[in-house]
């Protein structure tokens, strides 16, 4: 399969990631296609044969964390995020407004539980390919896990 091919059948979950880093739809997308943009231009770097997903995340995240860092430089702020904002597919208005709640109990998250959280809850990668995506020992990977999790419970009003 081509790069290109097997790029484009990974952008839904990319995309869910992105949502999961950025606290903005606006930032999610300008995430995203900043990443597809740098991974072909250094299809290159990337090994055939090897998960293409877990480069791309490890790309996207390493892409992330460069612009926060640019825009703590910058003293500038995320801007709140547009109420009733969801990330995910369409259902009920029940399932919307609790979309919503996860979303923004995620949001709310510090950025290593965030990531944590999305790549093994959301992606449902395995701990041990998280720990490698995020390069961090697996015994890390699990605290911020738990961590995240129990968070996540206290927020959406479930007993941790």
């Amino acid at each position: 399969m081509r790069f290109e091919d097997e790029l484009l059948l990974h952008l839904p979950r990319l995309r869910r990631f992105a949502h999961a880093l950025a606290r903005s739809s606006a930032d999610a997308d300008d995430l995203l296609q900043a990443s597809v943009e740098r991974a072909l231009l250094k299809r290159d770097q990337w090994v055939p044969g090897t998960r293409l997903d877990s480069w791309m995340y490890r790309l996207m995240r390493n892409l992330w964390i460069d612009t926060v860092r640019a825009e703590t430089r910058r003293c500038e702020t995320f801007v709140a995020p547009q109420t009733g904002e969801t990330v995910g597919a369409d259902g009920g208005q029940e399932m919307t407004v609790e979309l919503g709640n996860v979303a923004r109990a995620l949001r709310a998250l510090p950025p290593e539980q965030r990531e944590a959280v999305a790549l093994v809850v959301i992606e449902g990668f395995a701990y041990k390919e998280a720990a490698a995506i995020l390069e961090i020992p697996m015994g890390t990977l699990t605290s911020r896990l738990v961590r995240g999790r129990e968070a996540l419970m206290v927020r959406l009003g479930e007993t941790a």
